[in-house]
């Protein structure tokens, strides 16, 4: 009973702001709410999770979501990798250059989207820099082929340095008299980064990648300033969290919504356990 009362505290956060909330998205799944002129439950079964299914921009968003965390996470942890290992090769000034690239890390996503689509305007940087050496400008916020990887080169630069700090404590971690055996037999730094440095950080690789395929399948906010809340052009900014976002705030249809959101949780849930398997995270 001692133990239970100090645990109390925690059971009480963890339910009334965790699972009574996600019984409630169930019940309204299975609801169509009217908000208008009063809340009003109307019980319709499954049919918000089947119109997920004809429903063209839900494939729209999963194709655009997928497509954003299939290159944003590999590349942030990779170069997250590379950036902690460098700062860790005991180069000058390294305390100044990990406070350089975790700048962005602290600095607001608003006011970073903001800054990139100043640089990314047909006034911008990126273009002036075009005009420069007589390229022609660009409309790259208006072009539904490149709009989406505006926001990954963004989210790539502003997030890599977060896990590279978590790289970081890791290879500081990791015991010199490895390297100095590898060195025995004749290793040199390819080698030893290879053989010795990435298999040890496995259980830490699971980690960053499985929070960044989590991050990354939540991206909202950039979408929304870059398209102003529409997923454009062309849907081309659309993810699966701003659709959700419409459906609330723009279309009043919380039910169909919540039927959104179990669908996401259940893909970042599948993978997870893939990435699990992969990993050999029962073993880490």
């Amino acid at each position: 009973m001692a133990g239970y009362l100090f645990m109390m505290p925690a059971i009480l956060v963890l339910g009334i702001f965790v699972v009574l909330p996600i019984l409630y998205a169930v019940f309204l799944s299975l609801h169509k709410v009217q908000l208008l002129g009063g809340i009003e439950y109307q019980f319709i079964g499954f049919r918000n999770f089947t119109r997920l299914v004809e429903d063209e921009r839900v494939w729209i968003a999963l194709k655009n979501t997928a497509e954003y965390v299939a290159i944003v996470v590999p590349a942030q942890t990779i170069l997250a990798l590379i950036l902690a290992v460098t700062l860790n090769s005991g180069i000058r000034g390294q305390n100044w250059w990990r406070i350089l690239y975790f700048l962005p890390t602290v600095t607001s996503s608003a006011v970073l989207t903001l800054i990139f689509m100043w640089i990314y305007n047909t006034d911008g940087l990126l273009n002036d820099v075009l005009g420069a050496v007589g390229l022609p400008r660009y409309n790259w916020l208006g072009d539904p082929a490149v709009a989406l990887k505006g926001i990954m080169i963004m989210n790539i630069w502003s997030t890599a340095p977060f896990y590279m700090v978590i790289y970081l404590a890791a290879l500081q971690d990791i015991p010199q008299s490895l390297y100095e055996a590898a060195e025995l037999d004749g290793a040199n730094g390819w080698q030893k980064l290879i053989h010795v440095t990435i298999p040890i950080l496995q259980p830490v690789t699971f980690f960053v990648v499985a929070m960044g395929v989590i991050g990354t399948f939540q991206l909202f906010d950039q979408s929304y300033i870059f398209s102003a809340g529409t997923g454009g052009p062309n849907n081309a900014t659309l993810t699966v969290v701003l659709l959700i976002y419409q459906a609330v705030f723009r279309n009043l249809q919380m039910g169909y919504a919540a039927a959104i959101a179990f669908l996401l949780a259940a893909i970042i849930i599948a993978i997870a356990l893939i990435q699990r398997r992969i990993f050999g995270g029962d073993k880490l």
